[in-house]
């Protein structure tokens, strides 16, 4: 078996190497992540700048260091590494959780994922929930043991049964205190209440910093839910947004729109 592994917490983050002692024993792991920290940059791709690659030796894992973005390195570990589409894909463990349609469109471990589903792999990104004190902090002291037990087992099934059908990968989130079960879950609409705070730089000029407080209330179902329970979050996602709607119904709100060509 041949699995891809990427993140988007760069080289020297502590929760590539778990994933990598998780998954090593399953198959031959390619890493392929970005040289740096890339978070919150969503499925973004270099198309406008060359992209380089190092191959370093870093905590024990051979890895090829990609200046851009996770994106970037999913179709590089692919098309030239690899050379071929890998039986599975993993990105993470993420430093911090990735929940909600927010995350779903901002992170840039669920944009690698779809990336890697869209090419057809087997894909799974999988986050650890921790304290946003910790969440950019590579080095972090979190117990990653039961997050690469989660990632282990689920890599296992999802190698040897493949993903449901109308799934193209699975969104995880572990809590950091887990009860030891499982919950498939939904997107929630969103994890942040976002502010804007407007401050002053040495010099006495503006700048802006986004930031926002997390949602009190979640629904029951959803993967900010479950997460709080203790719950691993397990939310099926699919490449295709588009909107599950009366077709027919949506084109009548249009009528009356015509242009002369």
């Amino acid at each position: 078996m041949k699995i891809l592994l990427t993140n988007d917490d760069g080289l020297y983050s502590a929760g590539l190497k778990a994933a990598y002692e998780a998954l090593e024993q399953l198959g031959e792991v390619f890493v392929v992540a970005p040289a740096v920290q890339r978070s919150g940059v969503g499925r973004s791709l270099s198309i406008m700048e060359p992209i380089r690659v190092s191959e370093l030796k870093i905590n024990g894992m051979k890895i090829y260091a990609v200046d851009g973005t996770p994106t970037d390195s999913v179709i590089i570990g692919m098309y030239e590494i690899i050379g071929e589409i890998p039986d599975l894909t993993v990105s993470g463990i993420n430093l911090g959780e990735n929940l909600s349609t927010e995350a779903a469109t901002t992170s840039g471990t669920v944009g690698a994922a779809l990336e890697a589903a869209t090419h057809g792999s087997r894909t799974i990104a999988i986050s650890l929930q921790m304290p946003d004190v910790s969440k950019f902090e590579l080095t972090s002291k979190a117990d990653f043991s039961f997050a690469s037990k989660v990632l282990k087992d689920l890599a296992k099934l999802v190698l040897e049964k493949g993903l449901p059908e109308g799934v193209d990968l699975l969104n995880v989130n572990v809590p950091a205190r887990p009860n030891g079960k499982i919950a498939v879950t939904r997107l929630a609409r969103r994890m942040y209440i976002v502010s804007v705070e407007k401050r002053l730089d040495p010099r006495g000029r503006e700048y802006y910093w986004i930031h926002g407080d997390e949602v009190e209330d979640a629904e029951e179902g959803t993967d900010i839910h479950a997460l709080r329970l203790g719950y691993v979050s397990v939310t099926p996602l699919s490449i295709d947004l588009t909107a599950k709607v009366d077709f027919g119904k949506v084109g009548r709100w249009f009528n009356g729109l015509e242009w002369e060509v």
